[in-house]
């Protein structure tokens, strides 16, 4: 599996599947989840309103799919990061189910790219290096004999430099 590392808007890839770091109510939110939402048009929002009719909210480390709306993509794989609460543990064994569920989810899709944003480092305040620490290396051990590539999209060159020096 290949790993790109990019400084970009993550509603601008082109690519099979996005994930987008959702809130557990799955209606759009701020950052990432907002700027999908918008630009992905009220289809995803439609798709996820019926996912949540289904099966209620999204639990924290787990991953759902729709449509891409708009998107330049053919899939959002949706996944909710965990709220930095100090119990580094526990978080981080969420975060790392973010990206194993999401990278699950693509494969049942029969998805070939993929790009991840920087899960969980803004509003809910998971700490940075950490999280690209943890990012990295589930994406490093996943093996998939379908997903060929995962693209990190970084929105600042903050996450980029750390991003970077965990793909070293």
């Amino acid at each position: 599996m290949k790993i790109e590392l990019i400084k970009a808007d993550i509603t601008k890839i082109n690519t099979d599947a996005i994930v987008n770091a959702a809130n557990s109510s799955l209606l759009g939110g701020g950052g990432v989840d907002g700027a999908i939402h918008r630009a992905g048009g009220s289809q995803i929002l439609e798709e996820c309103k019926e996912i949540r009719n289904r099966q209620g909210k999204c639990k924290t480390g787990e991953a759902v799919k729709t449509t891409a709306g708009n998107l330049p993509a053919k899939y959002v794989i949706h996944t909710v990061g965990p709220i930095w609460n100090n119990d580094e543990e526990k978080s981080s064994q969420l975060l790392a189910n973010c990206y194993r569920n999401s990278l699950k989810l693509a494969e049942s899709l029969d998805v070939k790219t993929i790009a991840f944003p920087n899960i969980s480092t803004g509003v809910y305040r998971f700490p940075k290096e950490l999280a690209a620490k943890i990012a990295v290396e589930v994406v490093k051990k996943f093996e998939s004999d379908i997903v060929e590539k995962v693209i990190f999209v970084c929105f600042d060159e903050e996450n980029e430099k750390i991003y970077n020096k965990f793909l070293q």
